[in-house]
């Protein structure tokens, strides 16, 4: 099953440090829709003309999306291309993706709960846009982007932009993480998105994960430190038959569950979740493997 996002942003420093457009106080954080229209718009105008009015969106898009272009979107003649291909699934989320305001409050609820977690919480400027099926989710130095058109379910949306949150807000100086960093990056994304909005994102990885839990974790410490995913993050290389994909979100999951049941001050723990600068040591106090090492 293919996750509700793929977050291809693997940069691992805070994106804190250098976005311009950042609020401290959740109810002014701010919500920007204008590139969904101009897609559509777009989009008409290809239907009747057949050329390519996708540049011209690209163009005129906001910040959020001129940064979803490199390595997602790529150019106007690859969203023309995706279009062409999957112009049925396009038109499976219009009217879903000019709802999205109707989520703002649920967003909104899910960031004052955060900041009761985490006191030096910042909430960047969201961005929802329409791309080229190959990115639900990711953050930038000019805040969150979602990619609306893998999103077809408008009720899921919330617990998407609760996840890229929390990475936002993640403070780890590694530029070059193992599976098991990366693994505990998007668990801990996982698990503190959970502890704000009350759902996982990845239930179906997870239910798979609960599963199969001890053959999991001992294949997991065998290949943990390899720069190689091994078909546990993102996409299908490597991935044995029969598994969902990016198990490493669950296993990172229970790794960080496992850590803030261990500890008294539930709010340092978070404050630790966030900002791990030695992963194995992390690893050690969860005491979550170790009866696999």
């Amino acid at each position: 099953m293919r996750s509700l996002f793929v977050s291809l942003s693997l940069l691992t420093f805070s994106s804190q440090a250098f976005c311009q457009n950042l609020e401290q106080d959740p109810s002014q954080a701010q919500f920007i829709v204008s590139d969904i229209p101009n897609f559509w718009t777009a989009f008409d105008e290809f239907n009747m003309s057949g050329g390519n009015p996708f540049k011209q969106y690209l163009e005129k898009g906001s910040s959020g999306l001129k940064d979803f272009v490199p390595y997602r979107i790529e150019n106007p003649r690859n969203l023309k291309k995706t279009v062409t291909k999957r112009k049925s699934d396009y038109e499976q989320i219009r009217d879903e993706s000019n709802k999205i305001q109707n989520s703002f409050n649920q967003i909104r609820s899910f960031y004052i709960n955060f900041k009761e977690l985490y006191d030096d919480a910042a909430f960047p400027t969201t961005y929802f846009v329409i791309g080229a099926f190959n990115s639900g989710g990711t953050s930038t130095t000019n805040g969150l982007i979602i990619g609306v058109e893998l999103q077809n379910d408008i009720e899921k949306i919330p617990y998407v932009v609760a996840h890229e949150l929390i990475h936002f807000n993640q403070n780890y100086s590694i530029k070059k993480m193992n599976l098991l960093e990366q693994s505990i990056k998007e668990g801990s994304a996982d698990f503190v998105s959970e502890l704000i909005s009350g759902k996982n994102v990845n239930e179906h990885t997870f239910k798979f994960g609960e599963a199969n839990e001890g053959e999991l974790c001992s294949e997991f410490v065998t290949i943990m430190d390899d720069d190689n995913y091994h078909g546990w993050l993102y996409g299908t290389k490597g991935k044995k038959e029969g598994r969902p994909n990016d198990l490493g979100y669950w296993i990172g999951y229970k790794i960080c569950q496992a850590y803030y049941a261990n500890q008294t001050d539930k709010k340092q723990a978070i404050i630790d979740m966030l900002n791990i600068s030695d992963f194995k040591d992390f690893l050690n106090k969860s005491d979550y493997l170790s009866k696999y090492l």
